[in-house]
């Protein structure tokens, strides 16, 4: 057999495992939201067949809209998601340059000591994380939600952003030094653009997480006005345990916003991912 044949090979039997991961990954998600347009009788009859004529159905989204402020949850939990990715990228990457730009005493031990942010979850400081948002008077304001997930995020932004800046020709900076650029001109003009495929990485691994998490907003925003969307979806659905159109309907409304942003994302994503892999 020759190189060239085996090699085509791997590529099929690679792309085959990926395809079929991908296919039981959004199993699920197909089912939920096929079943959300459906009657709840044709959801325990056909579960796995598309709404047709006799059983297609919105009361499930009718009863969820009706029932649930879900544009008041989808605004608030648009807001926490993205000043979080705002504030992670904005604040990691001018760490991330100081620590690769810089050469200072205490360097490694810096980058060390926020390293250790990923091994470490943020949920065992909750107890502390609670009392300190009592006393700056933040509970139930999405500002808690916002600063907690900054301060969650920053560790993996400043790993990641650090080795891609590495990475950013030397000459090219100090031709900018050269020609009268300061320090800030040099990041904002010079090293963010060729960082960008990075920065959509950190986007993405942040911002799942961020929109999914029920922990925080249950702890420190539980108040009406303030409801994320994953956290009014719980109430929901636990208020409707035995509507299962609007159970799937509430599921349906929480899961397609995040999917698009990551569509979005997805091809920064993977440049990101193989560029880093090929450095």
């Amino acid at each position: 057999m020759s190189i060239a044949r085996q090699n085509r090979l791997n590529t099929y039997a690679a792309h085959g495992v990926l395809i079929l991961y991908t296919l039981i990954a959004l199993f699920p998600v197909f089912v939920i939201i096929i079943n959300s347009f459906k009657t709840r009788r044709a959801i325990f009859r056909e579960p796995l067949a598309m709404p047709n004529s006799e059983t297609f159905s919105l009361i499930g989204y009718e009863t969820v809209l009706n029932q649930g402020d879900f544009f008041l949850y989808f605004q608030n939990s648009m807001i926490v998601t993205v000043a979080s990715l705002f504030f992670i990228l904005l604040f990691g990457a001018m760490a991330a340059f100081a620590l690769a730009e810089y050469r200072f005493k205490g360097n490694l031990m810096m980058g060390l000591y926020l390293a250790l942010g990923i091994m470490i979850p943020i949920r065992i400081g909750t107890v502390a994380i609670l009392e300190l948002m009592v006393q700056t008077g933040l509970v139930n304001t999405l500002w808690a939600l916002i600063l907690v997930y900054t301060a969650q995020g920053l560790p993996l932004a400043v790993f990641i952003l650090s080795e891609f800046m590495r990475q950013v020709s030397d000459d090219l900076k100090n031709a900018g030094r050269i020609d009268g650029l300061s320090e800030y001109r040099i990041f904002f003009r010079l090293v963010l653009p060729l960082v960008r495929p990075a920065m959509a990485t950190v986007a993405v691994f942040n911002m799942i997480p961020i929109w999914n998490d029920l922990w925080f907003p249950l702890i420190l925003a539980p108040a009406e006005e303030v409801k994320t969307l994953t956290l009014g979806s719980q109430v929901f659905i636990g208020q409707f345990v035995t509507d299962w159109n609007a159970v799937l309907s509430a599921l349906s409304l929480a899961i397609l916003p995040v999917m698009a942003l990551y569509v979005i994302f997805s091809r920064q994503l993977i440049r990101g991912i193989t560029s880093g892999a090929v450095k």
